[in-house]
C-alpha cells in the first residue's frame, strides 16, 4: 500500500505505463485525468468522436481495479435510470411482498457519463447531484455511492442539434474541463497498427481503491506557500470586471469571469499535480499548467473576444502572460520548508 510521496510517484509512473498499453499518445489528457482523480474531483471531457475517450476511462478503471459503468445519455433517459429504483419483489415461499432497491449504473467507482449534454436538465441535475453529494436519495432514503467516486462526462463539440447545454452553474462544479485533440501523425499511425491487428494490450492493476484514498489525502495535506496562493488568486480575480479587481486587458474580453470555486479548484489541481510528481509542495509551474483545464469552462468570451476569434484557451494564454510573477521567491514558505525538510 502507498504510504510515501516517492511511492506515489512510482505508482503514477506505473499507472501511466499501463494506460500506454492501450492509449496511444494523449499524454496531456492522461495527466489531467489523473489530476482530477487524485484531487477527488470530476472532469468534463470534450472532443470529436473516435478519440478514445471511452477507452481511456475504462482502461483507467481496469488499471486501478475499480468498478466501471458507462451511462449513455439520451433525450429519453430518466433520473431513475441513473440512480436506481425501488421495485416490489414477492417471496415465492411466503407470498410476502417487499420493496427492494435496484441500484442504477451510478453505483460504481468510475463513471463515464457519455454525451451528458444530450439528456434533459432534470436528468442532468440528478447526475450532478450524485457527483456533488456522493449519494443518491430514492424512496426517501439516502444511499452512499462507492469510494472513490469519479465521473468523467463527455461532450461532443460538433453536433449541437437536440442538445441541452449544461448551465454555467453546473459547469462550475466540474474540477477540470479536458480537451481531447486529434493525435499527431506518428501516434495516429500507431493507433491504426494497434487496432487493426490481433494483439490486445493487457492492462494489469497497479493501484487499488485504498491507494487512491491515500493519494487524495496527501493532496489535501500538501502545503502551498502564501505567495503561490496569492498568485492563484491574482489569476482568478483578473478575469472579473475591472471594478471588481479585473485586469484592464483581460476583463473586457469576457462576459463574466471565474468565481471563488475556480481558485479552490486551481489550488487542488496544482496540489494533485505536485503529489503525482512526488513533491510535497506546490510550485508556480503547477498552477500555470492546470490553469487552462481549470478555467476554460468557467470563462465566457464576450463580443469583443468573439470578434477577434479568441477562444477561452487563447484568453487564458493572455492572462498568464499579463499576470507577472512577483520578484520574490514565492516558494520559500515556512510550511513548505518544513515539509521538504
Amino acid at each position: 500500500m502507498i504510504s510515501t510521496r516517492a511511492q506515489v510517484l512510482e505508482a503514477s509512473v506505473a499507472l501511466r505505463a499501463e494506460l500506454g498499453k492501450v492509449i496511444v499518445g494523449q499524454s496531456q489528457v492522461v495527466e489531467e485525468t489523473l489530476i482530477a482523480l487524485a484531487a477527488n474531483g470530476h472532469a468534463l471531457i470534450e472532443g470529436v468522436p473516435g478519440l478514445a475517450k471511452t477507452l481511456l476511462i475504462s482502461t483507467l478503471a481496469a488499471a486501478t481495479d475499480l468498478s466501471f459503468n458507462r451511462i449513455q445519455f439520451t433525450p429519453d433517459l430518466m433520473p431513475s435510470d441513473i440512480t436506481g429504483t425501488e421495485v416490489i419483489r414477492e417471496d415465492k415461499a411466503t407470498g410476502e411482498r417487499n420493496l427492494v432497491f435496484i441500484p442504477g449504473p451510478v453505483f460504481a467507482s468510475v463513471i463515464l457519463a457519455d454525451e451528458i449534454n444530450r439528456t434533459p436538465p432534470k436528468t442532468q441535475a440528478a447526475m450532478l447531484e450524485a457527483m456533488q453529494e456522493r449519494q443518491v436519495t430514492t424512496g426517501g432514503q439516502r444511499r452512499k455511492l462507492p469510494v472513490p467516486f469519479f465521473v468523467l462526462a463527455t461532450q461532443n463539440p460538433i453536433e449541437q442539434e437536440g442538445t441541452y447545454p449544461l448551465p454555467e452553474a453546473q459547469l462550475d462544479r466540474f474540477l477540470l474541463k479536458i480537451t481531447v485533440r486529434y493525435p499527431d501523425e506518428a501516434d495516429e499511425l500507431e493507433i491504426i497498427r494497434r487496432t487493426t491487428g490481433t494483439s490486445v494490450g493487457q492492462v494489469v492493476p497497479t493501484m487499488r481503491a485504498e491507494d487512491i484514498a491515500v493519494i487524495q489525502r496527501m493532496v489535501r495535506e500538501t502545503p502551498i506557500a502564501d505567495g503561490v496562493a496569492r498568485y492563484c488568486l491574482a489569476l482568478v480575480r483578473a478575469t472579473r470586471p475591472v471594478a471588481e479587481g479585473g485586469h484592464a486587458d483581460i476583463a473586457p474580453l469576457l462576459r463574466w469571469g471565474a468565481g471563488p470555486r475556480a481558485g479552490q479548484s486551481m489550488v487542488l489541481a496544482a496540489k494533485a499535480r505536485a503529489t503525482l510528481h512526488g513533491r510535497s509542495w506546490v510550485s508556480i509551474d503547477d498552477l500555470r499548467v492546470v490553469a487552462k483545464p481549470v478555467l476554460r469552462h468557467r470563462l465566457q468570451p464576450g463580443y469583443e473576444a468573439e470578434a477577434q476569434g479568441l477562444t477561452p484557451d487563447t484568453i487564458i494564454d493572455r492572462l498568464l502572460a499579463a499576470i507577472s510573477l512577483p520578484s520574490t521567491d514565492l516558494e520559500k514558505d515556512a510550511a513548505v520548508v518544513a515539509a521538504v525538510g
